[in-house]
């Protein structure tokens, strides 16, 4: 190696010239200039390190060190990879192989001991366009070759072969699959609510695909040179040229924040990001909002564009411009499968026809997507939407088509979204598109929520569908107008982020909408009560006692009418689906169900007759026991000791179970522990038969909190002759592995968790997730009476964590509270519990405030 700078030195140059370039980029204002400044800035430093080194490294002449990758664009991000290859004439190793390899190997450890951790490959001329022929990842980096130093001929012979060697038709395959792989890697969609700024849809990858694509055929390296061969309109071209801007500059932001290679604009980092770039919060909006809401604007865009590029690159590489063409009406064509309108100025001409270019999506068979043209002319249409496009009577009838279509909504409807005329015809609709939602399960932005919604409400009417949701379809077949259901998909949560009940705001905005779009009143009542009442049916269910047939009688009264009934079961089992995939399971189905049969049989005019009900349940357990071999009245010594609300509270196979498990047992003293996969389907089902002490809850607690397992549902009993009975819904990542063996491992460790008499344990503080950590949820404690005023309703609300519910049972065991019923709803990392309590602990008004400033205590997120 040749005399040059010392290696310390130049370390430390690099290290403090880096330094000195982000520190300034922070402390200047957010700016696409300021960011591409800076980008060009770290090329040229890691450009002039590496030809210092190279120079010091004595490699033999005929060779060249080639910038590849993203580094090959001469812009680099603060913490982005250093690709370089080290390109060697063929033949260079075979005549001088030791004295070679020794000059690369000390020019790359020169780079490491710099601080370059550079990606580096070393290949002759063939192995490049032989390893590029193979690899279409390979081809990718070295179609943005840039010669750093070395032999300038040799480049010249490598670039030409590399052209000559690119089949562009393969490439564009190649592309067009691995972007496909990797949206669908990054849930297929922009608005993820945590986005990766380079790979996921909308992102910069997107762009650099298109760069890609036009270079390996020929057609220009940039947005403008794409613009002049007409690819792309002059506006397309600013337009993509802005995005890319604002996408680079939040990029580079982020990495500058995070001090590390982030492109994932994770929670922890959002707010961050948002200050360096000025935003401040309000009591409105977080200042993450406003940035994800800038991202998520420009992601939109991109994909858009992207779209209409990438077809007409499509067309002009595969040669597919004179593709056949059949007439659908005097205003579109089908292209191959493609809807096309007839003119490039159709709109402007006529602008009814850009809601009729979904109308027809839909009608006609065989059209699978909007052609490059027809998504061109919607993108230039958008202005045409104003206040008068949407007073249009004409189009407002075309909108109702849409939606009362026999099929094709939630196509449809996202394709609107995704060229922007949804947010243009429905105004109150473009306020809530990119926004986000932190309340810890909506895992979609709210207008990706609504379109999940509308899905979901769509799938009910598909036979093919049937299956996922059997009670659902069922009732769905029987209901004369689906689309007063996508209505009120559509403007469920359309008011979210505003401030006040979103149920009533997007109540008052529905009826203005069936108003304008000529539906009847009564039409009109049924989406405003279904927008309005959109949450009710899931708080009921969840979280009060349906074996109480005052709360049934209440509900079926807030109802009013069966069909009000099953529209409301239908939007709220779409609507839990469509939160997030965490929230929905099989027991939240179970109580939705029981909540809706129950209201259904009040509507019906049957009045409740417990008595009646709880004997007809009795002799169906009975029926149950002997189809087991049980002999007669093998219930009856346990269920001599057991209150009535102990059968209101359980179904006719759970009584059978508790009867042929406990029949031995009823009077034996020690604990008894059964579990069998839960009848729900999803889950264990676990009875706990033991005598009753004042800990004992938070002891069954503590078991299943320390083994893993989640508690549902728990409805708890104390016999006359004082032993407990209850009965706990659990679920466990472990439960697919073995339920056997499962069952076993309950059974025995949960009764010797029982047979300890030692204090309770401390409750384990496991780590929390990042979305609490960043969007922490303030508790929420309410204890009251309940209408008999004889026990109080405990309800809490809160961040979820590991060891929560045994840290509120150790509470309540401390003050001697008796527990009824235990009603566990869990929303994303969000938790509303809701306890049926009692107790002398609750009588006086000084033990009470204590007992809820411990709860809080309890639940509160460690500091």
């Amino acid at each position: 190696m040749s005399q040059g700078p010392d290696i310390a030195e130049l370390r430390r140059q690099f290290k403090q010239d880096k330094q000195a370039l982000l520190a300034s980029f922070l402390q200047q204002k957010a700016s696409v200039t300021a960011a591409q400044r800076l980008m060009r800035q770290l090329a040229r430093q890691v450009d002039a390190t590496l030809q210092a080194l190279w120079a010091q490294a004595g490699l033999p002449a005929g060779t060249g060190l080639v910038a590849v990758g993203g580094y090959g664009r001469g812009a680099l991000f603060p913490h982005s990879d250093v690709d370089v290859l080290l390109l060697l004439p063929d033949g260079m190793e075979a005549h001088q192989p030791g004295a070679l390899k020794s000059a690369l190997e000390s020019f790359i450890t020169a780079c490491w001991d710099v601080g370059l951790e550079i990606g580096s490959s070393v290949r002759t001329l063939g192995e490049c366009i032989s390893e590029a022929a193979g690899d279409v990842t390979v081809q990718t980096a070295m179609l943005e070759a840039r010669l750093l130093a070395g032999d300038k001929a040799l480049f010249k012979q490598f670039e030409r072969r590399l052209m000559q060697a690119m089949d562009a038709r393969a490439f564009l395959r190649a592309k067009r699959l691995e972007a496909q792989q990797r949206h669908v890697k990054y849930d297929d969609t922009p608005y993820a609510l945590e986005p990766n700024c380079k790979e996921s849809p909308g992102g910069l990858r997107d762009l650099q695909m298109l760069i890609w694509i036009a270079r390996a055929a020929g057609l220009g390296k940039t947005w403008h040179a794409l613009s002049t061969r007409g690819l792309i309109t002059p506006f397309e071209s600013r337009q993509l040229q802005r995005n890319e801007g604002l996408l680079s500059l939040i990029r580079c932001r982020l990495h500058a924040v995070a001090g590390r290679r982030e492109d994932r604009l994770v929670f922890d980092l959002q707010t961050a990001v948002a200050q360096s770039f000025g935003y401040a919060s309000t009591d409105s909006q977080r200042a993450s909002e406003v940035l994800m809401r800038r991202y998520y604007w420009a992601a939109k865009a991109v994909s858009q564009l992207n779209q209409i590029l990438l077809l007409n690159l499509e067309e002009q590489i595969m040669g597919s411009q004179q593709a056949l063409m059949r007439p659908i009406n005097e205003r579109f064509l089908d292209r191959a499968g493609m809807l096309e309108v007839v003119s490039d100025d159709l709109y402007e001409r006529e602008p009814h026809a850009i809601l009729e270019t979904f109308l027809v999506y839909q009608q006609t068979p065989g059209i699978k997507g909007l052609s490059a043209r027809t998504l061109r002319a919607l993108y230039n249409a958008r202005e045409l939407m104003n206040s008068a496009f949407r007073r249009d009577p004409a189009n407002r009838a075309l909108f109702m088509r849409i939606l009362q279509q026999p099929e094709g909504q939630t196509h449809a409807f996202r394709l609107m979204n995704q060229t922007s005329v949804l947010g243009r015809y429905l105004w109150v609709f473009r306020r809530i598109v990119g926004q986000m939602q932190h309340d810890l399960f909506h895992v979609y932005t709210v207008d990706q929520h609504i379109l999940m919604v509308l899905r979901n409400v769509r799938r009910f009417f598909i036979p093919e569908h049937a299956h996922e949701y059997p009670a659902c379809s069922q009732l769905a077949a029987q209901f004369d107008k689906p689309h007063l259901l996508y209505i009120a998909a559509l403007f469920h949560d359309v008011a979210k982020g505003r401030g006040g009940d979103h149920s009533e705001l997007g109540g008052t905005e529905a009826r203005r909408f069936c108003r304008e779009h000529g539906l009847s009143r009564e039409d009109t009542a049924l989406v405003v009560f279904l927008v309005q009442e959109h949450l009710t049916l899931s708080r009921v269910a969840q979280k009060e006692d349906l074996s109480d047939p005052d709360v049934v009688a209440a509900f079926a009264k807030r109802m009013g009418d069966a069909r009000r009934l099953t529209a409301l079961y239908l939007l709220t089992v779409a609507d839990i689906r469509g939160t997030s995939p965490k929230v929905w399971n099989a027991w939240k189905g179970k109580l939705l169900e029981d909540l809706y049969r129950l209201t259904l049989r009040a509507l019906g005019g049957a009045k409740p007759n417990l008595d009646a009900d709880i004997e007809a349940r009795k002799q169906e357990a009975r029926q149950l026991l002997a189809l087991h071999a049980m002999l007669p009245d093998t219930e009856a010594g346990l269920w001599a000791t057991l209150e009535l609300s102990y059968f209101a509270r359980h179904e006719a196979g759970e009584l059978a179970w508790h009867a042929r498990s406990l029949w031995r047992h009823v009077d034996g003293g020690a604990p008894v522990v059964r579990a069998r996969p839960s009848p729900v389907g999803e889950g264990l089902q676990v009875l706990v038969y033991a005598p009753d002490r004042q800990d004992l809850f938070a002891r069954i607690c503590g078991y299943f909190d320390g083994a893993g397992f989640n508690i549902l549902d728990a409805k708890v009993h104390t016999t006359r002759s004082g032993y407990a009975l209850d009965t706990f819904q659990v679920i466990s990542p472990d439960l697919d592995l073995n339920h056997r063996d499962l069952v076993s491992l309950v059974e025995a460790k949960l009764a010797q968790a029982l047979n300890s008499e030692g204090p309770l344990p401390e409750p384990r503080r496991g780590r929390l997730s990042r979305r609490v950590k960043s969007f922490p949820f303030t508790p929420r404690i309410a204890l009251r009476p309940d209408e008999k005023a004889q026990r109080w309703l405990l309800s809490i609300s809160t961040s979820d964590r590991a060891g929560l519910l045994y840290a509120i049972a150790r509470v309540l065991a401390r003050h001697g509270i008796n527990l009824q019923l235990a009603k566990i709803s869990t929303l994303g990392e969000r938790v509303e519990d809701t306890f049926l309590v009692d107790g002398p602990a609750l009588q006086q008004n000084k033990s009470q405030l204590q007992v809820e400033t411990e709860l809080l205590d309890a639940v509160s997120l460690p500091a």
